[in-house]
């Protein structure tokens, strides 16, 4: 499978990112590890983590998937075939909230530790933080990198104003530079990324890697009505996309899938695939099959005329 280059850096991935956020949340550990395997084993390159993950769990604290990650790490000896990415901003905990300088540095050493690593391959901002100076977070991330500790910085939900001005800070102060964003996008949620926020990121050669691909498993086909809402936990949130333009979006699958033999998974991910700006998705799975599925979203070559008719659904 040929790699792509994330952004200006050196780091490569095949077109699809796995999501660690079930690590130790809807899977334990030996699942976890299983995938992990399979992953690498089918060609996989990038892990993307945080450290909030999975801290809505009663009785969690965050930090259960990168140490189910480092545990992985340590046993199979893989960490040179991996880039591991994680990030920090919506864990409170030593240093403070947010990306205040203090809780970065604190936060960092926390991951590296759960991690079993000596540095991270791509550290994200989780979130924007406006009660922190943008120069003194850009900074603290600056340290990091200058350790060694972190290799690559990208920024996750940051509005288009906002990692405009962390680019022009960074060229104009001398400060480390995001190489990488992370959005929530899809088929049927592409407002927060198209536009301005694309064309920023394709400007000035920012490696794009969405969460959501799937929209929380609408876009498998599992939610088409009403009664399909009570089959999991999640079913509740499927009631808008099924009254907007998720009927229309999962036809249009359906009539791609006709012609090209895909699951409805693996054209949602490879729709994304081909968006500007994208290098890969991301995307996590709960068992080895679930993930060679995915995988499979690597072979899939849509044409022009496809990639038209799913995006025109969605409009």
């Amino acid at each position: 499978m040929p790699l792509r280059t994330l952004g200006a850096t050196d780091l490569q991935t095949p077109p699809l990112i796995l999501g660690g956020n079930v690590f130790g949340w809807t899977i334990d550990r030996d699942s976890s590890f299983r995938i992990l395997d399979a992953f690498v084993d089918l060609g996989g390159t990038m892990i993307d983590t945080a450290d909030v993950y999975s801290a809505w769990v009663d009785g969690h604290r965050g930090g259960e998937s990168e140490t189910i990650i480092g545990e992985w790490l340590r046993r199979s000896g893989k960490r040179d075939l991996v880039l591991i990415a994680t990030k920090v901003g919506m864990l409170p905990g030593e240093g403070g909230e947010k990306l205040a300088p203090s809780r970065i540095a604190a936060a960092a050493e926390a991951s590296l530790d759960r991690l079993g690593t000596d540095h991270i391959d791509l550290y994200y901002a989780h979130q924007d933080d406006d009660d922190t100076p943008q120069e003194d977070y850009l900074a603290a991330f600056g340290r990091l990198v200058d350790a060694g500790k972190v290799r690559v910085l990208g920024a996750s939900n940051f509005r288009a104003m906002r990692l405009k001005s962390a680019l022009d800070l960074a060229t104009s102060e001398g400060l480390p530079r995001f190489h990488a964003l992370q959005p929530e996008y899809n088929l049927v949620s592409r407002r927060k990324y198209e536009g301005e926020l694309q064309n920023l990121c394709v400007e000035h050669n920012i490696g794009v890697a969405p969460y959501y691909g799937l929209a929380s498993g609408f876009l498998t086909g599992k939610y088409r009505s009403t009664e399909d809402l009570s089959k999991s936990v999640r079913g509740g949130g499927m009631a808008k996309l099924l009254a907007g333009k998720g009927a229309a979006v999962l036809a249009a699958m359906d009539a791609v899938a006709a012609e090209t033999g895909a699951t409805l998974a693996q054209i949602a991910l490879a729709w994304l695939a081909a968006q500007e700006g994208v290098t890969a998705p991301i995307a996590s799975a709960t068992s080895v099959d679930q993930l060679e599925e995915l995988v499979g979203a690597w072979q899939i070559d849509l044409t022009a005329d496809q990639l038209a008719h799913l995006t025109d659904a969605g409009v």
